[in-house]
């Protein structure tokens, strides 16, 4: 259970969480909603301890373990797989240990807690996080510094999941991810053993992966059960109900009033009046339902649509160095009301493609024909680093509208969803969000014919994605769409094409079909690493049983000379046992003194021998201990 007693927090003086309060039973997988900026990732900070809040307290279990992404991906010379693996703390201090571990006792415990802990299969459950997030066995084994940013951020979600904390915070873990990446993701989230707490403006991914909403809203949490779906309804409803009860309120504390002004100052009314002040004063007020008002999303309608088709490739091929297409063998043609898709793994060329599109990148086999006078706006998230820091959506503007007057470039930034107080702040103070919008209407400024979209809605709020979705409904060009919102893709295109195999090419099945094959394929790999894994471990293990074999059968011959000398101290012992017997009675030495004598012989012949034969044991034993080591 987690407990969240009278929370209060402050960034910068602003008040975002306000005596808030929130019980999570224990394996919850719960999703963290609200706008932007109302202090969810402060929440998080809060929960870890990194930051500590003015009032209130955060209760955890005892010894609970809290895992998150780290915010800086790993850059290092280690191989994926080895950053993965050593997130488990316990088992890669345990593995050390056990290198240099003499003491048979802890050499046990330490195998012991291995075993129970399923040290010797974590290999293989690490390479089936890594390969569901995009890494195939090659690249598993590849350094981390060799891969890009994003690539890196999914392996520090590799390694946090495979830590398997009982606590996992995931704060927009879909941003660095592929659709196929959130599709395996959303399936991990639903079977994670633990708790789970993700901040997501992931229509689907909330939908499918959890079981609860946290809503932080007007600086309190109130927590739903069911998906965000449900979520949505169930708030619609309370919020009609308090409508609804405000509406009543007022009424009656209307009436009341009424009553009070008429006959406060006739003395024949006046207890009545001062009953009616006190029933007022008890009723209170039942606070008005705030509505958050979302900017809308507006493309500009092309001005002329030029006939289909407005794309044609045949027998294209395309790539960044001369000879070496990533893409080939593309037959495809692009309508001017076209909805389209691209679907794939990120690295098989889906951004490629779009550039293709566009024209910034030229065929090198096949022929392309595109429409005279056609449009093409593009939007990629890596744009975002072109915008000038120091200049503001207005001055964005301003640059392609140079002769306009101030109302009307005003005008066009209203259009891309900006409101009026953020038009003349500097990009650099702008949020994801803003700038998202700001370069999204950039590149629809010409009223293009056709618009490519490639993972607009990383910065973007649930909100803010709805507009989207309008926009994209109501804009009358072409559009292709790439990106890791499933919902988004659903609710705007009608068309699927698969960039796979080194081409690209139509996709018959919906995006249901599509998820469960990435599901069902990565849960395929999972198991094919698995068995490889097992099979690594059996041979490993056939391998140490016959080096074993092979030991014992070349010290055979000294354990058996220590055996038999075992046999014979034990026989020594026995006769000198035997002997003291005899000789601690006193009548042998009166009836048979040569008798008595004589055993007294034995006894001390005996007592040499035993002597001889134990240094010898031990000597022999040394040296069958220090071959074992060594072969060891």
């Amino acid at each position: 259970m987690i407990t969240i007693s009278g929370l209060t927090a402050r960034i910068a003086g602003r008040l975002l969480i306000d005596n808030a309060s929130l019980s999570l039973p224990s394996g919850t997988k719960a999703g963290l909603v609200g706008r932007n900026g109302t202090g969810k990732s402060t929440l998080f900070r809060i929960i870890t301890g990194e930051l500590a809040p003015e009032a209130g307290a955060v209760t955890l279990p005892r010894n609970a373990r809290i895992g998150q992404v780290a915010q800086e991906a790993p850059g290092t010379d280690e191989k994926l797989i080895e950053i993965v693996l050593a997130a488990d703390k316990e088992r890669a201090a345990l593995m050390a240990e056990a290198e240099t571990a003499t003491d048979p006792h802890r050499i046990a415990e330490i195998q012991t807690r291995l075993a129970d802990i399923g040290a010797h299969s974590a290999e293989a459950r690490a390479a089936g996080i890594l390969a569901g997030l995009g890494f195939d066995q090659q690249a598993q084994q590849r350094p981390a510094k060799s891969f890009s940013g994003g690539w890196r951020m999914r392996v520090a979600l590799a390694a946090v999941l495979f830590s398997e904390p009982d606590l996992l915070l995931l704060d927009e873990p879909t941003n660095y991810l592929d659709l196929e990446g959130t599709l395996w993701l959303e399936d991990y989230v639903r079977h994670y053993p633990h708790t789970v707490i993700i901040i997501s403006h992931d229509r689907d991914l909330l939908n499918t992966a959890v079981n609860a909403i946290v809503h932080l809203d007007q600086q309190k949490l109130t927590f739903y059960r069911g998906s965000y779906d449900q979520f949505e309804r169930q708030k619609a409803e309370a919020d009609e109900l308090q409508t609804k009860a405000k509406v009543k309120n007022e009424a009656a504390r209307k009436h009341l009033q009424s009553f009070i002004d008429r006959f406060r100052a006739k003395a024949t009314k006046a207890r009545q009046a001062q009953s009616r002040i006190k029933a007022l004063e008890r009723m209170g007020t039942v606070a008005a339902v705030v509505e958050a008002h979302v900017q809308p999303i507006t493309f500009p309608k092309p001005e002329k649509q030029p006939a289909s088709p407005i794309v044609a490739i045949e027998r294209g091929a395309v790539g960044y160095a001369p000879g070496a297409p990533i893409l080939r063998n593309i037959d495809l043609r692009i309508d001017n009301d076209d909805r389209i898709a691209l679907l794939g793994a990120n690295g098989n060329g889906k951004s490629t493609f779009a550039k293709f599109i566009s024209g910034r990148l030229e065929a090198e086999a096949g022929t392309v024909r595109r429409a005279p006078g056609l449009k093409v706006g593009f939007f990629a998230q890596h744009q975002l680093d072109d915008l000038v820091p120091e200049q503001s959506a207005v001055d964005h503007v301003r640059r392609l509208m140079p002769d306009a007057p101030e109302a009307r470039v005003r005008a066009r930034v209203a259009q891309m969803g900006l409101a009026t107080e953020k038009m003349a702040t500097a990009a650099r103070d702008l949020s994801g969000g803003e700038k998202a919008r700001l370069l999204m209407g950039l590149a629809a400024f010409d009223a293009p014919n056709l618009l490519i979209l490639d993972e607009p809605t990383n910065h973007l709020d649930i909100d803010s994605r709805r507009a989207l979705i309008e926009a994209l409904n109501d804009y009358e060009g072409a559009v292709i769409l790439i990106s890791h919102d499933r919902h988004l893709i659903e609710a705007t295109v009608d068309r699927l094409w698969l960039v796979n195999d080194g081409t690209v090419k139509s996709y018959d099945g919906d995006m249901e079909e599509y998820r469960g094959l990435i599901v069902q394929s990565a849960r395929g790999r999972g198991e094919k690493e698995k068995t490889a894994q097992a099979a690594g471990e059996q041979a490993s293990k056939a391998g140490q049983r016959k080096a074993n074999a092979d030991r014992r059968a070349q010290l055979a011959p000294l354990k058996k000379k220590i055996n038999e000398i075992e046999s014979l101290t034990a026989k020594l012992h026995k006769q000198i046992q035997l002997l003291d017997g005899e000789l601690a009675d006193p009548a042998l030495y009166g009836k048979n003194p040569e008798k008595a004598a004589e055993k007294a012989r034995l006894r001390a012949a005996a007592a040499d021998r035993l002597n001889d034969a134990e240094e010898q044991w031990l000597e022999l034993s040394a040296e069958y201990e220090e071959a074992m080591t060594l072969d060891a």
